[in-house]
Protein backbone atom coordinates (compact mmCIF):
# COMPACT_ATOMS: atom_id res chain seq x y z
CA UNK A 1 0.00 0.00 0.00
CA UNK A 2 1.26 3.27 -0.96
CA UNK A 3 -0.14 6.62 0.29
CA UNK A 4 0.55 10.51 -0.45
CA UNK A 5 -0.74 12.80 2.10
CA UNK A 6 -2.62 15.58 0.71
CA UNK A 7 -3.17 14.10 -2.33
CA UNK A 8 -6.51 14.66 -4.61
CA UNK A 9 -9.16 14.90 -1.86
CA UNK A 10 -9.24 15.02 1.95
CA UNK A 11 -11.91 12.77 1.81
CA UNK A 12 -8.93 9.71 0.96
CA UNK A 13 -7.07 10.84 4.48
CA UNK A 14 -6.19 7.75 6.33
CA UNK A 15 -7.26 7.09 9.99
CA UNK A 16 -5.00 7.05 12.61
CA UNK A 17 -5.39 3.76 13.79
CA UNK A 18 -4.36 2.56 9.84
CA UNK A 19 -1.21 5.02 9.93
CA UNK A 20 0.12 3.58 12.79
CA UNK A 21 0.04 0.09 11.02
CA UNK A 22 2.40 1.48 8.01
CA UNK A 23 6.36 3.07 8.03
CA UNK A 24 7.02 5.59 6.15
CA UNK A 25 9.50 6.00 4.06
CA UNK A 26 9.88 10.03 2.71
CA UNK A 27 11.06 9.38 -1.18
CA UNK A 28 12.39 12.06 -3.51
CA UNK A 29 13.30 12.96 -6.64
CA UNK A 30 16.72 10.84 -7.87
CA UNK A 31 19.85 12.91 -8.36
CA UNK A 32 20.10 14.60 -11.89
CA UNK A 33 22.70 12.50 -12.99
CA UNK A 34 20.86 9.39 -12.04
CA UNK A 35 17.58 10.84 -13.60
CA UNK A 36 18.85 11.88 -16.93
CA UNK A 37 20.12 7.96 -16.98
CA UNK A 38 16.86 7.33 -16.40
CA UNK A 39 15.14 9.27 -18.92
CA UNK A 40 17.07 8.73 -21.64
CA UNK A 41 16.82 4.80 -20.77
CA UNK A 42 13.27 4.55 -20.76
CA UNK A 43 12.93 6.85 -24.13
CA UNK A 44 15.96 5.62 -25.79
CA UNK A 45 16.87 9.43 -26.40
CA UNK A 46 20.78 10.69 -26.22
CA UNK A 47 21.88 11.83 -22.72
CA UNK A 48 21.89 15.48 -24.39
CA UNK A 49 17.93 15.71 -24.81
CA UNK A 50 17.55 13.90 -21.45
CA UNK A 51 20.08 16.23 -19.72
CA UNK A 52 17.74 19.63 -21.09
CA UNK A 53 14.43 18.15 -19.87
CA UNK A 54 16.03 16.92 -16.08
CA UNK A 55 17.37 20.56 -15.92
CA UNK A 56 13.62 22.03 -17.20
CA UNK A 57 12.26 19.49 -14.59
CA UNK A 58 14.59 20.52 -11.66
CA UNK A 59 13.55 24.52 -12.56
CA UNK A 60 9.58 23.42 -12.56
CA UNK A 61 10.73 22.01 -9.12
CA UNK A 62 12.42 24.77 -7.35
CA UNK A 63 9.27 27.15 -8.38
CA UNK A 64 7.65 28.72 -4.99
CA UNK A 65 4.06 29.15 -5.83
CA UNK A 66 0.70 28.21 -4.72
CA UNK A 67 -0.19 27.76 -8.05
CA UNK A 68 1.07 23.83 -8.87
CA UNK A 69 -0.45 21.17 -7.08
CA UNK A 70 2.23 19.14 -8.47
CA UNK A 71 5.78 19.45 -9.99
CA UNK A 72 7.32 17.85 -13.21
CA UNK A 73 7.74 14.32 -12.07
CA UNK A 74 10.30 11.88 -13.98
CA UNK A 75 7.48 9.92 -15.68
CA UNK A 76 6.08 13.73 -17.21
CA UNK A 77 9.92 13.66 -18.71
CA UNK A 78 9.87 10.23 -19.95
CA UNK A 79 6.96 10.97 -21.71
CA UNK A 80 8.31 13.77 -22.93
CA UNK A 81 11.58 12.74 -24.35
CA UNK A 82 9.35 9.45 -25.93
CA UNK A 83 7.63 12.58 -27.98
CA UNK A 84 11.10 14.24 -29.20
CA UNK A 85 12.28 10.22 -30.00
CA UNK A 86 9.08 9.83 -32.13
CA UNK A 87 10.25 13.47 -34.11
CA UNK A 88 8.49 15.80 -31.82
CA UNK A 89 10.36 19.33 -31.39
CA UNK A 90 11.85 19.27 -27.83
CA UNK A 91 9.83 22.43 -27.12
CA UNK A 92 6.54 21.24 -28.22
CA UNK A 93 7.05 17.74 -26.70
CA UNK A 94 7.83 19.99 -23.22
CA UNK A 95 4.65 21.72 -23.78
CA UNK A 96 2.31 18.90 -24.21
CA UNK A 97 3.96 16.32 -22.02
CA UNK A 98 5.39 18.55 -19.08
CA UNK A 99 3.79 22.35 -18.39
CA UNK A 100 0.29 21.34 -19.89
CA UNK A 101 -0.63 18.40 -17.72
CA UNK A 102 0.40 20.93 -14.42
CA UNK A 103 -2.09 23.67 -14.86
CA UNK A 104 -4.85 25.04 -16.44
CA UNK A 105 -4.00 28.81 -14.94
CA UNK A 106 -3.22 31.13 -18.11
CA UNK A 107 -0.53 32.99 -16.10
CA UNK A 108 1.18 30.12 -14.77
CA UNK A 109 1.02 28.47 -18.34
CA UNK A 110 3.15 31.38 -19.73
CA UNK A 111 5.62 31.08 -16.89
CA UNK A 112 6.11 27.00 -17.78
CA UNK A 113 6.63 27.87 -21.16
CA UNK A 114 8.97 31.12 -20.57
CA UNK A 115 10.67 28.15 -18.29
CA UNK A 116 10.67 25.91 -21.56
CA UNK A 117 12.01 28.25 -23.59
CA UNK A 118 14.68 29.12 -21.40
CA UNK A 119 15.97 25.97 -20.60
CA UNK A 120 15.04 23.62 -23.96
CA UNK A 121 17.61 24.03 -27.08
CA UNK A 122 15.63 25.69 -30.66
CA UNK A 123 14.67 23.10 -32.52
Amino acid sequence: MSYNPGYQSVLKDLKDSTRQRMVAIELDFPPADIEVKVVSEEADVDLGIAGSLVRLGGAIRRLETGGLREVASTRVLIAAARLVAAGVPIRDAARAAVTGPLTDDRVLTDGLHELVDTYLPMP
